[in-house]
């Protein structure tokens, strides 16, 4: 079910991205450093083969000279070899690294946003818990992923015009009649733009539904064996898998197709560049040093250009999983989800989790409540015009029929549901934000349902703070 949020635009995701970016610079540098070292490293070994192969093709006496000239060559091809296969080790990790950051701030601030909201709607209307944990997983993860790839097209247009500058000194008629089929690449991946959006778009909202009944699920097996609703609920998790697969494969056949297309077309400019090298080799336009470097180039550029098609469809799935997370933080807005205040640690003991603060001025003595109203704005029902006045020490039980309002008059009161109307006083004191207030030490509350971590019934209880001494 969609949910109605803020205006979003792609073009917003440029800025988004930067953020990402700015939150640790340095990381991000040193990742990008490597990225653009991996495709220009490539581009040296071809000059260098141009020149032995020009120096093997004048028919002269090998001298010493001669040959401690192409010693050093193969020294200069040794050692490149050498600095990429290092930095291809290297540069890895800081990819990782500014991968695994971003994905942890943006998880922080969106999970500070859900926790912040009233604890009874914390998701948006027609979300549900499974879903929202697709969303926390894979959409933070496709858009960290493609913040690390920032740096590719950087290093492919750097690669490309050192390259296309180099053969267009050396012919060029050849070079652009060779390059010309890679014009199409990027042709036939802008007019797919929107398709690879709305394909994109499906297959997450796809994956969210499946996950989410299947949270739903596992959470409800007593009441579905109770009901005898076995063969229902099976049929409807098999609707739901079957449109995930068909949006999956369509999502997946787009890619494939984009890809093949991408690299179909540069093995077409590689082989249209080579026939016009080599008919010009013959007539003596260039040497066989010049048709060397254009054999090189172009079997990387073939390679580079090939992975435009992919980088496309990456940016199209950013936009996506940006209005996914943008939705989850409802009300909220959109600049928190990479709001760089979070105190977030990679390595090191995690911060200590404060006890809750227990002062004598806040001990109860009185709790009065006048005029509590909240409306389910669903169905209008809800509870209004709820007053009471408890004191310290007593004991009061709120009784009624199934569906008259008792969950909803302690929610409300809680502020697990934001209440409409009405007053709740601690000690003669106006309590303004119940959410933050009335939580422990002022307050414990049960639900009918609990609900349970799969941990110990102690850290259940303690909920991550250390138990003092004499409280175990």
């Amino acid at each position: 079910m969609s949910t109605q949020v803020q205006p979003f635009t792609i073009r917003s995701s440029w800025w988004y991205v930067a953020r990402l970016i700015a939150f640790r610079p340095a990381i991000y540098a040193f990742s990008a450093f490597g990225i653009i070292s991996f495709y220009l490293w490539p581009l040296v070994p071809g000059v260098v083969i141009r020149r032995i192969f020009d120096m093997l093709s004048n028919h002269a006496p090998l001298t010493n000279s001669t040959s401690a000239t192409l010693w050093a060559f193969a020294g200069v091809l040794i050692g490149v070899a050498v600095v990429r296969s290092v930095s291809a080790l290297a540069y890895p990790f800081g990819e990782k690294a500014a991968m695994l950051l971003a994905d942890a701030l943006m998880r922080h601030n969106l999970l500070r946003s859900i926790l912040g909201r009233p604890g009874a709607t914390p998701l948006p209307p027609g979300s549900s818990p499974g879903e929202a944990v697709s969303r926390l997983r894979d959409d933070m993860a496709h858009i960290s992923v493609f913040m690390t790839w920032t740096a590719d097209p950087i290093g492919q247009i750097l690669a490309f015009g050192i390259a296309f500058v180099t053969l267009v000194r050396i012919d060029l008629r050849i070079t652009i009649f060779g390059f010309l089929p890679l014009l199409a690449i990027l042709a036939f991946v802008n007019a797919l733009n929107n398709r690879i959006r709305r394909y994109r778009k499906a297959s997450q909202e796809s994956i969210g539904q499946v996950t989410g009944l299947l949270g739903e699920l596992f959470g409800a097996v007593q009441a579905v064996k109770v009901a005898g609703a076995e063969a229902h609920v099976v049929a409807h998790l098999q609707r739901a898998s079957e449109v995930r697969r068909t949006a999956a494969l369509r999502d997946q056949l787009l890619t494939n197709l984009i890809n093949a297309f991408s690299f179909g077309a540069t093995n077409i400019a590689t082989g249209v560049l080579l026939i016009l090298a080599a008919q010009s080799l013959q007539s003596g336009q260039i040497s066989v040093g010049d048709f060397s470097l254009f054999a090189s180039y172009l079997s990387w550029l073939a390679t580079v250009m090939g992975m435009v098609g992919g980088y496309v469809t990456r940016y199209q799935q950013v936009g996506v999983s940006l209005q996914r997370a943008v939705e989850l933080l409802q009300d909220a807005p959109a600049p928190l989800l990479v709001q760089h205040d979070a105190d977030v640690r990679m390595r090191g003991a995690l911060p200590a989790l404060a006890a809750p603060a227990r002062n004598q001025r806040d001990a109860l003595e009185t709790l009065s409540v006048s005029g509590l109203t909240y409306r389910y704005p669903s169905s209008g029902q809800g509870i209004e015009d709820v007053s009471l006045r408890i004191g310290r020490g007593q004991f009061v039980v709120v009784t009624g029929r199934i569906g008259s309002g008792k969950s909803t008059m302690l929610r409300a009161l809680l502020g697990l549901l934001p209440p409409q109307a009405g007053a709740v006083c601690w000690n003669e004191r106006r309590i303004d934000d119940l959410g933050t207030f009335m939580v422990p030490p002022h307050v414990a509350y049960t639900p009918q349902v609990p609900r349970l971590f799969s941990e110990t019934l102690r850290d259940n209880l303690l909920m991550g703070v250390s138990a003092g001494q004499g409280e175990e």
